[in-house]
């Protein structure tokens, strides 16, 4: 079963991180606003931070601390208090709303628009991610990702590693959960989500947490697919795919 994939008919795609640079992005866009707005500050420092509130955030939804939130909100709620601790002052609700959405502006690593569109071909192309659908949205049209379609957190009201999560894309699709494949640059998602059936294929991406990378550097699980970067992975797909 494990070599062949045949059966295949969706390839769901782990987001930030996978396909894009959310840090670099997220820095350079900051430091941008920084000398536009004359405001010093540690603008890697909050990016980190507010990475780091990701899934602590998203654990107080799945536990029932908080009520269903999408993540633009959860986004905004971690960036108003990161403001404060990093000592940005006075900015107007229009400035905040467009520093929240920088999440919808990030770049794609440079590998990633032509291994989705060698695939583009032979398989229904979707993100899985705990983003929203509207910021999804807009980040596949600003990287340039090929989807055809987006499935999300929103779409069930689940954060991934909940099962719910894994499961919707071939319930959506009418597929069996061994016709839809995550890729993934991270271990635990792929786990999780052959917990579920799914087929998997993880490439790395080392630098994605900049020096603070600690894990995720190689493969740590029986996955379908293991690439040494997401063209590699792709290749694999398609052969194997016949």
């Amino acid at each position: 079963m494990k070599n062949d994939l045949g059966e295949l008919k969706a390839i769901c795609f782990d987001t930030f991180g996978t396909l894009v640079d959310w840090r670099t992005s997220i820095i350079g866009q900051l430091e941008a606003f920084g000398r536009e707005q004359g405001i010093e500050a540690d603008w890697t420092g909050l990016t980190d931070a507010w990475r780091g509130a990701y899934k602590p955030n998203m654990r107080k939804v799945r536990t029932g601390e908080l009520p269903w939130t999408k993540l633009d909100d959860l986004h905004a709620m971690e960036l108003d208090n990161l403001l404060v601790r990093f000592g940005v002052e006075g900015l107007s609700p229009e400035q905040k709303k467009h520093l929240n959405r920088v999440w919808h502006r990030l770049d794609p690593w440079p590998d990633s628009v032509g291994a989705l569109a060698s695939l583009k071909s032979r398989f229904i192309l979707s993100p899985l991610s705990n983003g929203n659908v509207a910021l999804l949205t807009n980040l596949a049209r600003h990287a340039g990702l090929p989807f055809d379609l987006i499935l999300c957190a929103e779409t069930c009201r689940h954060y991934k590693p909940d099962p719910e999560t894994y499961r919707m894309p071939g319930e959506l699709l009418d597929l069996e959960p061994h016709q839809v494949m995550l890729v993934a640059a991270h271990n635990d998602d792929l786990i999780a989500a052959a917990g579920q059936g799914l087929r998997t294929g993880f490439f790395p991406r080392p630098t994605e947490y900049g020096p603070l990378q600690n894990k995720d550097f190689k493969a740590e699980g029986e996955f379908d697919v293991i690439g040494e970067n997401i063209r590699d992975l792709a290749a694999q797909v398609l052969a194997r795919a016949g």
